[in-house]
């Protein structure tokens, strides 16, 4: 579980904990996990252990690596929700923060998936949900993109490797009420009240949709209908929203 101690990820661990799965909870910062790992198990009574790692860094990535890839300690499910935003565009961004960005959203999850599946395979059977969004939809930086290739991947994951017993599903949500744009020092006071998500009703979404085999979630019927929209309106309209910045 990546990103296990904010937002959607730790809505996650969570639910997850809820029904009785032990937990490898992973994030950067060392007292926030201890507390993290500390409710769930006094709440739900699971095993919770805690992983100190920044999937920014190749050191980071392969200790994370190394625990999926350990078939004395199996693992079930994989969680990837780590993430965060840029503030600037593009243009004016330093190139080492869209770097970071790059290996957090595309490099980790990609090297987590690869270390895991192997022992999915074998056992015949693993969940791994990756949180994307609906970010992934329109042009919007590289944020965006990163997503689009999220999604795009674990649909083919699930694909290629459901008849083994490995599911696969993204999880695309719009606005969610979590520490994401407060992070990013992005004031959304002007949001209207009807595109934010609540993380808890989110995951219970997602935790429905993937018992039901849906491959890319996108919680919420106004999300869907919003996604739909955008399959079908001409360019230049999205173009023209994805001009107005966040």
């Amino acid at each position: 579980m990546t990103g296990a101690t904010a937002g959607l990820g730790l809505a996650f661990a969570r639910a997850l904990a809820g029904r009785g799965h032990r937990l490898v909870l992973v994030a950067r910062d060392a007292e926030r996990l201890q507390a993290v790992a500390g409710e769930l198990m006094h709440r739900w009574h699971v095993d919770a252990t805690v992983l100190v790692a920044d999937l920014s860094t190749e050191d980071g990535t392969a200790r994370v690596a190394a625990v999926l890839a350990d078939d004395s300690v199996p693992v079930d499910v994989l969680v990837n929700s780590a993430g965060f935003g840029q503030r600037l565009p593009f243009g004016d961004n330093d190139v080492s923060a869209e770097q970071r960005s790059l290996d957090v959203h595309v490099r980790a999850p990609l090297l987590l998936c690869h270390a895991v599946l192997p022992g999915m395979r074998a056992r015949g059977h693993g969940v791994i949900v990756n949180v994307s969004s609906i970010a992934g939809w329109l042009p919007r930086g590289t944020y965006g993109a990163h997503k689009a290739w999220l999604t795009s991947f674990t649909r083919w994951l699930d694909i290629a490797y459901r008849l083994e017993g490995v599911r696969a599903m993204a999880v695309c949500p719009g606005l969610v009420h979590t520490e994401f744009h407060q992070r990013m020092g992005v004031d959304m006071a002007g949001v209207p009240r009807w595109m934010w998500l609540d993380a808890d009703s989110v995951v219970s979404e997602a935790l429905r949709d993937l018992a039901a085999g849906v491959r890319v979630s996108v919680p919420s019927r106004r999300y869907r209908l919003l996604m739909r929209l955008a399959a079908v309106v001409p360019d230049g309209w999205v173009a023209g929203v994805a001009r107005r910045g966040r």
